[in-house]
């Protein structure tokens, strides 16, 4: 069983940044492919970015490229989503998510608000 708990968020103006990170315990990291995903109130939860395991190869929703960075640190057992020139339609709560797929294995943090706003 692997917990994850999502730290980082907050309150910020548009254009700022925030850097979410995602401890990992309870399970090994390494093995994990690692992703962000984001809910906004009254929508569908949904994807940002992804890392894989060995963490060689991400992959971004079309709204976020280029204003997000996803990385992690094995070593540390952590995932972290930077986010720059944030706007107000990036507020939602953001979950990061472990996957383990050959073992059919996944699992979800509590989520951390972000809130864009003047």
């Amino acid at each position: 069983q692997v917990q994850l708990v999502e730290s980082g968020g907050g309150l910020v103006q548009p254009g700022g940044s925030l850097r979410l990170s995602c401890a990992a315990s309870g399970g090994t990291f390494s093995r994990y492919a690692m992703s962000w995903y984001r809910q906004a109130p009254g929508q569908e939860r949904e994807l940002v970015a992804l890392i894989t395991s060995p963490g060689d190869s991400t992959n971004y929703a079309d709204s976020v490229k280029g204003r997000f960075t996803i990385s992690r640190d094995n070593a540390k057992n952590t995932v972290y989503l930077q986010m720059n020139s944030l706007k107000p339609e990036d507020t939602a709560v953001y979950y990061c998510k472990a996957v383990w797929a050959l073992a059919g294995r996944a699992y979800w943090g509590q989520g951390t608000q972000v809130t864009v706003s003047s």
